[in-house]
């Protein structure tokens, strides 16, 4: 007998997903809405099927806030297999022998990874999700098309040498956003003259988030199995996902315009600068931003 379709619920807030291997983003983006029943949801940058870690999800009006987070850095830990390559850069395409390991040690990656650190550019691979005049370029990648992508900066803040042991090396990490880790596991693997390819990718961090505070889908599952309010207990508030911007505290009649697509004057800011906003009532609203005229102008509100 079939489930009875639960109501649609209009809940607000982000919830930190550990994402399983083997699934899109988009796919468990799907599964966690119908889980909350929440009548919109959005993620904040995808993950690969391959990997694994954290995924926020943004629920209902959350989803405005997401644009803000998808410039934030991101950490990952990395286990390339090395002496070999892959046409999709992972362990999903097909692997060819590229070159010997022999005298590939601790020392002689080191000496390479500091090569990668600090601003870097990179040629994203044809297996993503970038487009083409309108089509993803891995749709050309699996017609054996391949075209020219110019190279995109990005930055590399930090690697942490982990482990380089039965030709598998394991790095953790910290770089901007746009940067595909593939693509610096095999430019790695051929400045050593050896090739690699990922065979395991877990985000463990975003912005100023990690691993702790997050939940497996099947960890949601149990959740729900007690009762709605257990499951909505890890819903955190849009506005913990915005540490850097500052704080605007409207009365009522500042909220009243600002949510009336007004400009607002409001003394102690003087340049330009995103801003978080809290009704008369300390409730966030949305995001605001600043002008040198000591105005608040609306950005992304809720409704």
């Amino acid at each position: 007998m079939s489930k009875p379709n639960q109501e649609v619920r209009d809940i607000n807030g982000v919830v930190l997903l550990d994402k399983a291997s083997g699934s899109s983003s988009n796919y468990v983006l799907q599964q966690v809405k119908r889980l909350f029943c929440a009548n919109k949801a959005g993620h904040t940058g995808s993950l690969d099927p391959l990997a694994t870690g954290l995924l926020p999800i943004c629920l209902g009006q959350a989803t405005k806030v997401a644009q803000f987070l998808l410039d934030d850095d991101k950490r990952y830990l990395v286990r390339a297999k090395f002496g070999q390559v892959s046409s999709t850069g992972d362990s999903e395409g097909r692997i060819v022998n590229f070159g010997p390991t022999k005298g590939v040690d601790e020392s002689s990656i080191k000496t390479i990874l500091s090569q990668f650190i600090g601003d870097i550019h990179q040629i994203p691979p044809m297996y993503s999700a970038l487009k083409r005049q309108g089509t993803p370029l891995y749709k050309l990648a699996r017609k054996g098309i391949e075209i020219e992508r110019p190279p995109r900066p990005v930055t590399i803040h930090k690697i942490n040498f982990l482990n380089f042991e039965y030709e598998v090396l394991s790095l953790d990490v910290f770089c901007s956003k746009g940067t595909y880790i593939r693509t610096l596991v095999e430019d790695i693997g051929k400045s050593l003259g050896c090739g690699g390819y990922v065979i395991e990718l877990r985000r463990t961090g975003f912005s100023h988030l990690d691993l702790s505070g997050s939940k497996t889908y099947e960890e949601l599952l149990k959740l729900k199995e007690q009762n709605l309010e257990s499951l909505d207990s890890v819903i955190l508030g849009a506005d913990e996902m915005l540490p850097s911007f500052e704080s605007a505290y409207l009365d009522s009649e500042q909220t009243g315009d600002i949510r009336l697509g007004k400009k607002i004057k409001y003394l102690g800011f003087s340049a330009s600068q995103k801003l978080k906003l809290y009704d008369h009532n300390e409730q966030f609203i949305g995001i605001g931003e600043s002008n040198l005229m000591s105005e608040i102008l609306p950005k992304r509100l809720f409704v």
